[in-house]
């Protein structure tokens, strides 16, 4: 007689031959696609741990919102077995499907305009293998399920036995002494038997045992709150961290070394209120804010320091322009009036500021070939009369300017401009 094969689900299989609940969306917790909630209820972990992590990984180079996109078109409801991609392929074209191409259009939109910024993606990768590594550890820890066995005999075993009340004083001392049947206080009597004088408060007015009532239970007291206590801690960690490298190190690099120490303490007490305690919303929208921060910080040039300078250079001659100058933060002023250039020949030089204002004073009658590339600001050109500032980002402009009527022996000098936050204003000498 051949024996009917086990069925893997059962909960009556043992440990070692079930296998694990496949990963769905939850629809009952979900907040946009129930693909967090899925995963808390998946790794026995706060939904919230994941929105987080997932909040800082779309900010710090979309990959956030890839996972989130994809798992959202392709992983179905608890409750169905179609996914959104199926239902796009039929034809059944909804809003949940066109939302989840989207997050995943944009996510991907960022990841490619962050390839060329290492320390952000080093930092999403990090930040990903921990989430993925503590979902992992959480799931891992689930403790077994009972025996359902067990859990049956307990269910068939019968009630347990009680004892047998006790019995109490004669019933012409539980009798009321007033007419009415009505009595305050204790039972009318002067005397009773032995030991009554303890008995009184356990017999209602009708001779029989008064019930009791049990004292309403304690409300059980929810976990103790630590966000206080995180943000404290970020914020001595971000003074640390930027006071530690504030000497060494560029503006940019001090400050995303304090902004990732907080957004660190911030992971920390989030994942430790998983297990103790609980953080409110101000510290789930400290943490986004605090990536949004490391985030702009990473985007700064990393040229720009502390100290704001003032610098001019004035060349007396072609021969003595130098390559490159260069300015961390502040207004740079290259007056090059004063520059002739043998008919024929050229001078080449490039000037560099991370965070300021350069002035470009060019030769009357010299022709000027210049490169201006500034990160986010504005460029001013010699026929430019307005005196509007137009703040635009990724200027890069090649103009070249001719020389002034009449002039015959003349060369020619090219510039090229580099600025990462700031303007460039270039004009003729007098």
């Amino acid at each position: 007689m051949t024996q009917a094969p086990q069925n893997p689900t059962d909960p009556t299989v043992p440990d070692d031959t079930r296998t694990p609940p496949r990963f769905r969306r939850d629809r009952r917790y979900k907040t946009l696609g129930g693909v967090c909630a899925g995963l808390g209820r998946q790794c026995d972990m706060d939904p919230v741990i994941f929105r987080i992590g997932l909040a800082v990984l779309s900010v710090t180079g979309g990959v956030g919102l890839i996972f989130y996109g994809f798992a959202w078109l392709f992983v179905p409801y608890d409750d169905e077995d179609e996914n959104e991609f199926r239902k796009l392929l039929t034809g059944r074209v909804d809003g949940p499907g066109l939302a989840a191409i989207v997050t995943a259009l944009l996510g991907c939109g960022l990841f490619l305009s962050m390839l060329n910024n290492g320390g952000v993606l080093t930092f999403a990768a990090v930040l990903a293998l921990l989430l993925a590594g503590t979902g992992y550890w959480s799931q891992q820890r689930r403790g077994a399920d009972p025996d359902p066995v067990a859990a049956q005999a307990v269910a068939d075993a019968p009630p347990e036995a009680q004892a047998p009340p006790v019995s109490g004083p004669p019933s012409w001392w539980r009798d009321p002494i007033v007419k009415d049947g009505t009595h305050v206080g204790a039972t009318g009597y002067f005397w009773g038997p032995a030991g009554s004088e303890d008995l009184g408060p356990a017999y209602g007015a009708g001779g029989g045992p008064a019930t009791r009532r049990p004292a309403p239970p304690a409300p059980p007291r929810g976990p103790r709150g630590i966000g206080g206590r995180v943000f404290l801690g970020a914020l001595v960690a971000a003074c640390v961290g930027t006071g530690v490298t504030w000497d060494e190190r560029t503006l940019p690099a001090s400050l995303q070394t304090g902004f990732a120490c907080a957004l660190a303490v911030f992971g920390l007490g989030i994942a430790v209120s998983a297990f103790r305690g609980r953080t409110g919303a101000g510290s789930i929208v400290l943490a986004v804010l605090t990536a949004g921060l490391l985030t702009a910080s990473a985007a700064l040039p990393a040229d720009i320091t502390k100290e704001w300078m003032r610098e001019t250079w004035t060349p007396a001659s072609a021969a003595r322009v130098e390559p490159r100058y260069g300015l961390g933060s502040g207004t740079g002023t290259l007056d090059l009036s004063r520059v002739d250039v043998a008919r024929g020949g050229a001078v080449s030089t490039r000037v560099e500021v991370g965070a300021g204002r350069v002035k470009l004073v060019l030769p009357k009658d010299e022709r000027v070939e210049l490169r201006l590339e500034v990160g986010v600001g504005d460029v001013r050109l010699p026929d430019d009369p307005s005196g509007d500032v137009d703040v635009r980002p990724d200027v890069d402009e090649k103009v070249t300017l001719p020389a002034a009527r009449g002039s015959e022996d003349v060369g020619l000098i090219r510039v090229h401009v580099e600025v990462g936050l700031g303007q460039v204003e270039v004009s003729r000498a007098a």
